[in-house]
């Protein structure tokens, strides 16, 4: 397909050896070209030379330019601390051995060419946790100005320090970074093939819609990695992704914070009620049970914050059904015998409640005035049963000088149990306010 004679200038293998740089040309003769196809012998000269650098002087580096797209995300392990990638990697260095006059060969520019008969630079990643599984038989592009442009896809299996505590709101940075195992400063040297906001650009707009990761930007740093006494050029390369959470939100916070709502509503069931606790009850149960489900969701190591966030809700459930069952018993106690109550108790009581709103239902005698009416726990004794009864020793002994009837006492028994409740539902309140304020600052920044 070449009509015309392809010049190549090709230095001999012990000349191109010498500092100072003498070559001798090496022409191809490109007729028949278009009819045989090109013959592979004329190029066999250069081929030979792949075993070695390609430079006329040895003292001089060779200049490789790196430009890889982020084109999919593939899986990030917590538990290992990997991250899983797929790159295209492009790669451009110079073959000075290699140039033709387009103008005498059909205006043809550009060949394509086999990398097995191409010296290749050493260009690897040092997190890599795999085995470069390159396919074989890829090519590489060669201009007529001796310019080689590979480029190769690439399955990169990299450690990663992954920070799982904001999960599923967390971001992540990682690093690849680029550099040769054989060829120290003196003999290769790395540089940028693109700028780095079309790297960006171009690798958030091919993962934009792929996997549960967003890119979120790439930085790039050259310091030189330092080896024993040898000196390697590296480049580094900073990749900041986030996790979509919309999946984390729906599936894991959503469900909790119904259940966790539908356990703080319970608290308008009567304390009285007999239903209350196995309402409770088969809350619980059907928290464990969600969170069983929801484990694989979950990260494998670590805690994130959203464990401890279902470590709250679990624990305020159970400490709400603790409560429910000492108030019962409580309110058993008190429209049968009521135990006495400590002086410090009764402080409290008094100290808690405003007199003007939730003034205890009975107080000292001193401080109870007219038009008093004290309400009565529900149970099997009708509270005026209890009206007037006289004190056992023991409770006479602790109240003394209280001058509190048995049904007095009852009621102070049944306000501190309203107390308790109104507490505990304040509390769940707060809780899931707070909740729900952190999640939205944590999914907007």
């Amino acid at each position: 397909f070449i009509n015309h004679f392809l010049h190549v200038s090709i230095f001999s293998t012990h000349r191109s050896l010498l500092p100072t740089g003498r070559s001798n040309p090496f022409t191809i003769n490109c007729s028949g070209f278009d009819q045989h196809g090109v013959d592979p012998a004329a190029f066999q000269t250069i081929f030979n030379q792949k075993d070695f650098r390609p430079v006329i002087n040895y003292s001089i580096p060779t200049q490789v330019n790196i430009s890889f797209t982020l084109s999919a995300i593939l899986e990030v392990d917590e538990q290992l601390q990997l991250l899983t990638s797929f790159l295209w990697l492009k790669l451009i260095w110079n073959n000075p051995f290699i140039s033709w006059d387009p103008e005498e060969c059909g205006a043809i520019s550009k060949l394509t060419v086999t990398t097995e008969n191409l010296w290749l630079p050493d260009i690897f990643i040092v997190e890599s946790m795999d085995v470069d599984q390159t396919p074989e038989g890829l090519s590489a592009y060669v201009t007529n100005d001796g310019h080689i442009v590979y480029n190769k896809p690439m399955r990169v299996t990299s450690i990663c320090s992954l920070d799982i505590f904001y999960f599923p709101f967390d971001q992540q940075n990682c690093t690849l970074t680029f550099s040769s195992f054989l060829y120290t400063v003196e003999n290769m040297l790395l540089g940028m093939e693109k700028e780095l906001w079309e790297i960006v650009d171009t690798s958030r707009d091919i993962v934009r819609t792929q996997g549960e990761w967003e890119l979120l930007g790439i930085n790039k740093a050259t310091p030189k990695m330092s080896v024993g006494s040898s000196l390697f050029d590296q480049i580094v390369f900073y990749v900041a992704i986030r996790r979509k959470p919309s999946l984390y939100i729906i599936n894991l916070l959503v469900p909790s914070s119904f259940l966790i709502a539908i356990d703080a509503l319970s608290f308008y069931l009567p304390t009285e009620s007999e239903n209350r606790a196995p309402f409770k009850i088969t809350l619980l149960l059907g928290y464990n049970v969600f969170l069983l489900m929801m484990n694989k969701l979950l990260p494998a190591s670590g805690t994130p914050l959203i464990s401890v966030y279902f470590a709250l809700c679990l624990s305020l459930m159970v400490v709400s059904l603790l409560e429910t069952i000492f108030i019962t018993y409580l309110l058993h106690l008190a429209t049968t015998q009521p135990p006495p109550m400590p002086w410090w108790l009764h402080s409290l009581l008094l100290h808690c409640t405003s007199p003007r709103k939730c003034r205890p239902t009975a107080l000292w005698k001193e401080n109870v005035g007219p038009g008093f009416r004290p309400t009565h726990p529900p149970g099997p004794k009708e509270p005026g049963q209890l009206v007037g009864k006289e004190l056992g020793p023991r409770e006479a002994e602790l109240n003394e000088g209280s001058g509190l009837t048995s049904t007095e006492l009852a009621d102070l028994w049944v306000q501190f149990s309203h107390m308790m409740d109104t507490f505990l539902f304040r509390l769940y309140l707060l809780f899931l306010a707070s909740s729900i304020i952190t999640v939205i600052i944590l999914w907007n920044n």
